[in-house]
């Protein structure tokens, strides 16, 4: 679980910072760079919190 939660958080990471350094230089718009942070905001919150809800309730193998 760790890993696919490190992987995912990473990826939105990596997306995020594309997406920004695409909207500086104007290749995409703003509005497309605040929908892809915010998607990625929203899809790293949900990972935290199965994180946390795993480490809380999961085995502890």
């Amino acid at each position: 679980m760790r890993v696919i939660s490190f992987t995912v958080l990473a990826i939105c990471i990596a997306i995020s910072v594309i997406a920004s350094i695409l909207a500086i230089w104007d290749f995409t718009k703003t509005d497309a760079l605040w929908r892809t942070v915010a998607t990625c905001i929203v899809v790293s919150g949900g990972m935290v919190a199965f994180g946390v809800v795993n480490s809380l309730y999961g085995s502890k193998d």
